[in-house]
């Protein structure tokens, strides 16, 4: 016998206000949703054009995008490499140094002096190069005579420079032989070698996730189809992105690393979204027998509007990011941001109508479980049925690992990225040695100082007389008509030693008024401190932008102000274990890199607005099913007890799937790949599998139908979103 709420479903609508027979008015997505499935061409066509358009681009990503810009704008350093360029013929930090070595005698004479007119020619038919300085005795040819560096002079601007060193590294390298070696070094041959180990690394690494991913998501639907569809549609969203990257770099250089980061974010978002679309559509089809209509528009209304804040919400988290003065920061950010929306797009536009048009067909290439189709989970019913009896217990163990893990953060040191991060390999990391080795622990970092002329006398004798200073260089004139000079100083110790920012601060105090420092060393520590400086203040905005989207979405100041709190003690967690691996080196053989003894300075402020934003993710997922629950019961319990029946199997499998993408990018290249494939990876696995299906369930429980009470002056105020539908 058929059931009246069938044929209700199954009859025309005589009402003329529901022409889809829905039973009910959907709200702003579910309506979003059925639209998608009227104008089912008009929707394929726009993503089409979109896909194939920007997609066109998307292959010039690489060799458009920028490798510099990881500077402090505004800072003492930016100033005197841009005075450098301007009035000292390009002898600034992005200069690029050409390395010559001698192995059998002068490399002066016989084939050394062969290979050091051929790369003088080279250098000089490169119309981005300014100057060509030859090596000069006591400055740039060493003592034994075996070692000397020809000066390429920036003639282009950082970005371009970076694309200058990876256009000669290579003809530059091919000199070597005959006792003699060519390797290129300095700032933007370090960008240069550092993109070419980080691009190859993302490459390997997408190759290793794409059918990991794959697996997991056919172990989590049980169906082929099913299973392909989150990475189809991210896919879709990454290739515009790409294509628009290109498009913006022609108006406002973008960091090569918003790519990178993009593609890693956006995978695992993306498989996020779609994952929680397409479980809500299977249940909605196979478990309440509705029409393919009806199920899209319960889907977008409630999966949908979860999917929607939760991408607001890494969307507010990334903006933070904006705050850092730095174009390398707010361009990663944005490229993310960019990333993130086109995913999203495609989420709640063409997924609708994707599962609108394969419907039945969605189980094609079934496992032998997926016709249970239940949206339901026994198991994790079962679970958060042994949570509210024994929230105390549970919520205290895990409570204990997160502080635990969490503790090591209060000895965290920071600093800019080594010349470590580089393969042995490398040529910018062979000739930084060669030069270290041949001309003292500091030459590869350098000091620029910038004075009046009238001050030259004065800035001289402080360098000479200063205890970090090894060496300084005779005045240098500018070539203009500026009145200025330039001057060159060797510190004693390696770029990366600590010691180097006590020196620089010393200088500064104590040079005439004009004088200002810089050079590639410099400009890093000048980066540390704004990003040191910026950090709590984007710590803080993210936490109270977090907390508003959180409570507008939930109406419910308590379990608002709770889920902003476990996110951010899964975030301290991951920071700790970043200290003990990073920092302390625990497991560096294991892993395969070299542990520099700090986290890089860039980490705290841009992992915080990444991990953050993550770790919200799900809590939107879980509070949107609780919430769904309690408009329906007004029962804490069936709140708690059915977000985790509801949602905790699809937040477990798309934990499994950011866990294995971000571990998966740890596995190779680099050490700033690692750092983030690491710390992201112990991120998600904290809080996917500890505080939402654990803790966040158990504050639930313990707080009761207060969770979700709200004063009348705040309902007022905020506006009116329900998760419960029909």
């Amino acid at each position: 016998m058929t059931s009246t709420a069938t044929r209700r479903h199954a009859a025309p609508s005589p009402d003329p206000t529901d022409p889809d027979g829905l039973g009910y008015r959907p709200g702003p997505l579910g309506r979003l949703g059925v639209w998608v499935t009227h104008h089912r061409k008009a929707t394929a066509l726009v993503w089409i054009l979109l896909v194939v358009g920007l997609g066109a681009f998307a292959p010039k990503v690489e060799a458009n995008l920028s490798g510099a810009g990881w500077q402090a704008d505004g800072s003492e350093s930016v100033a005197v490499r841009e005075l450098a360029t301007e009035s000292f013929g390009g002898n600034a930090s992005s200069a690029i140094q050409v390395v010559v070595h001698s192995t059998d005698g002068p490399v002066t004479k016989g084939a050394g002096a062969d290979v050091l007119d051929e790369v003088t020619t080279i250098l000089e038919d490169e119309p981005r190069i300014a100057d060509v300085i030859a090596p000069q005795p006591g400055a740039t040819l060493s003592q034994d005579g075996e070692t000397a560096v020809v000066l390429a002079g920036a003639g282009a601007d950082p970005n371009e420079m970076v694309r200058v060193a990876d256009d000669l590294k290579g003809e530059l390298e091919a000199l070597s032989g005959d006792g003699v070696e060519v390797n290129p070094t300095g700032a933007s041959l370090l960008w240069s070698d550092f993109n070419e180990a980080n691009l190859d690394a993302m490459l390997t690494s997408e190759m290793m996730s794409w059918p990991v991913t794959l697996g997991i998501l056919v172990l989590a639907f049980g169906a082929l189809v099913a299973a392909g569809l989150p990475l189809i549609l991210t896919l879709a969203g990454l290739v515009a992105s790409a294509g628009s990257l290109v498009l913006i770099n022609e108006l406002v250089p973008v960091s090569i690393w918003a790519m990178n980061f993009a593609m890693m974010f956006a995978l695992a978002l993306g498989i996020d979204y779609a994952l929680f679309l397409v479980v809500r559509f299977r249940a909605a089809r196979m478990g309440h027998h509705e029409t393919p209509r009806q199920a899209i528009a319960e889907t977008m209304d409630t999966a949908g509007k979860a999917v929607l804040l939760s991408g607001a919400t890494v969307l507010v988290s990334l903006s933070a990011v904006m705050l850092v003065p730095s174009p390398a920061f707010r361009s990663m950010a944005g490229g993310i941001m960019l990333a993130v929306v086109f995913v999203l797009g495609a989420t709640l536009t063409l997924l609708p109508l994707v599962l609108f048009k394969l419907d039945g067909r969605i189980n094609k290439g079934a496992l032998k479980w997926v016709h249970t189709g239940e949206h339901r989970s026994p198991k994790f019913a079962a679970w958060g049925e042994r949570l509210w009896k024994r929230p105390v217990a549970f919520g205290l163990a895990s409570l204990v690992v997160l502080l635990a893990l969490a503790a090591p953060v209060m000895g965290l040191k920071t600093a800019m990225p080594s010349i470590q991060v580089l393969p042995e390999e490398a040529s910018a990391r062979v000739g930084y040695d060669q030069v270290k080795d041949a001309f003292g622990d500091g030459a590869p970092g350098t000091l620029q100082v910038v004075a009046d002329a009238a001050d030259a006398k004065d800035t001289a004798n402080v360098l000479a007389g200063d205890p970090g200073i090894a060496g300084a260089m005779p005045a240098q004139p500018a070539s203009d008509d500026s009145d200025l000079v330039l001057i060159q100083a060797v510190p004693t110790v390696d770029p990366s030693d600590p010691e180097l920012g006590t020196t620089v601060d010393r200088l500064r105090a104590d040079l005439p008024g004009s004088a200002i420092v810089g050079g590639a060393a410099v400009e890093n520590l000048d980066l540390k401190a704004q990003l040191d400086d910026s950090t709590p203040l984007v710590i803080g905005v993210v936490l109270a932008l977090g907390f508003l989207l959180l409570l507008i979405a939930l109406q419910a100041p308590l379990i608002s102000l709770l889920g902003t709190l476990a996110s951010l003690l899964s975030t301290a967690a991951a920071f700790g274990v970043a200290r003990l691996v990073f920092q302390d080196g625990i497991g560096a053989d294991l892993m395969g890199f070299e542990h520099q003894g700090f986290l890089d300075a860039w980490a705290p402020v841009f992992f915080f607005a990444m991990i953050f934003a993550i770790a919200m993710d799900y809590t939107v997922f879980l509070l949107a099913s609780a919430k769904e629950h309690y408009e329906k019961s007004g029962d804490p319990r069936e709140a708690m007890v059915g977000s985790l029946a509801h949602s905790g199997r699809v937040i477990f499998a798309a934990g499994a799937v950011m866990v294995a993408v971000f571990f998966t990018f740890a596995l190779s290249g680099p050490l700033p790949p690692k750092e983030m494939g690491i710390v992201l990876g112990v991120a998600v696995l904290l809080d996917a599998f500890l505080v939402r299906l654990v803790l966040l369930p158990v504050m639930l429980r313990l707080t009761g139908k207060a969770a979700w009470w709200s004063p009348r002056w705040l309902t007022r105020v905020l506006p009116k979103i329900t998760f419960s539908h029909g």
